[in-house]
């Protein structure tokens, strides 16, 4: 029986896109190799792995079991070819995160690129999404780590804090807000409100702020994405909640106006990782300058607002 990683990762790959083509297209492949790999893993270990329903492709139930068994064994492998290319003092491999929106734009680009000046042979590829869809991908092995709205929970996961994102007010040039001090959730209450859409993790934490200071949030507008949320706000079509890290650069320009608020409201980010993910020399680099990159943020954090937005 000739089993090889390459073929266990191309069923993960069939199962994880529904799709041979689809498959295909993500690891630059021809769809023929796709099918000849998996082909050749079926032949190896005797078993039908994947079942076509229309153009939809699913494991068998011994598929599940192979991607079950298999997912630890890649993860295994690959750490052990990482080991061998730090023989030569090249710390090598890729990583697979997940990370929200926000995250993706505001603080990633910051950490890849300190990642990429000290590890130059490491590889990223990321994958955007809300908490459930990353934490969900992280717990089937199909991302290593993940930056998300915390809280999550699941005993395969490991959670650590990363980032205290400051939630702040924002509204459009010429609102008449006080200079120097927070609105209050009564104060924003007042205003027609575009908040992200319900479901997210950062939607939560609004609504269980608005409810705690007995204030019914007049909503909207509801969105899936910040940038869009910044640039409704931006025309004068409503206030919002929305990170400050994301605002800095539309409130220096004039854009829009920003205040804290009070009470003061957060979300918290974290790291999100399985607790049996081995340890390979890529992924500890990675670890390692993250905290360093979180240590650094802890002044972003305590910055990324001054003392009174003006």
């Amino acid at each position: 029986m000739d089993v090889v990683p390459a073929q266990l990762r191309t069923l993960q790959a069939v199962v994880r896109y529904g799709s041979f083509s689809r498959a295909a297209e993500a690891m630059h492949l021809s769809q023929p190799a796709v099918s000849t790999q998996v082909r050749r893993l079926e032949a190896g270990l005797g078993a039908r792995l994947i079942e076509r329903v229309g153009k939809r492709a699913f494991p068998t139930p011994a598929g599940e079991l192979v991607l079950e068994y298999g997912r630890d064994a890649v993860a295994r492998f690959e750490a052990g070819l990482e080991a061998l290319r730090r023989l030569d003092g090249t710390v090598a491999g890729r990583i697979r995160l997940g990370a929200g929106a926000t995250v993706s734009i505001h603080l990633l680009p910051g950490l890849l690129r300190r990642m990429r000046d000290r590890y130059p042979a490491v590889e990223f590829s990321v994958v955007t999404g809300n908490t459930a869809e990353i934490a969900a991908a992280v717990v089937r092995y199909e991302l290593d780590a993940a930056l998300v709205t915390l809280p999550v929970s699941g005993r395969e996961l490991l959670v650590s804090p990363f980032f205290r994102d400051e939630l702040v007010a924002v509204a459009p040039p010429g609102t008449r807000w006080p200079r120097g001090r927070p609105i209050s959730s009564r104060r924003l209450a007042e205003h027609p409100l575009i908040l992200y859409e319900r479901g997210g993790r950062v939607r939560d934490v609004m609504d269980r702020w608005f409810q705690r200071s007995g204030s019914p949030a007049r909503v909207a507008m509801e969105l899936g994405n910040a940038e869009a949320i910044k640039e409704l706000v931006a025309a004068g079509l409503g206030v919002s909640l929305i990170s400050a890290v994301a605002v800095r650069r539309e409130v220096q320009a004039g854009k829009m106006i920003a205040r804290r608020v009070a009470p003061p409201l957060h979300r918290e980010i974290g790291l999100i990782r399985r607790r049996d993910k081995p340890r390979a020399p890529a992924f500890g680099a990675f670890l390692d300058v993250l905290e360093d990159y979180r240590k650094t943020t802890r002044g972003v954090e305590r910055r990324s607002f001054g003392a009174a937005p003006r």
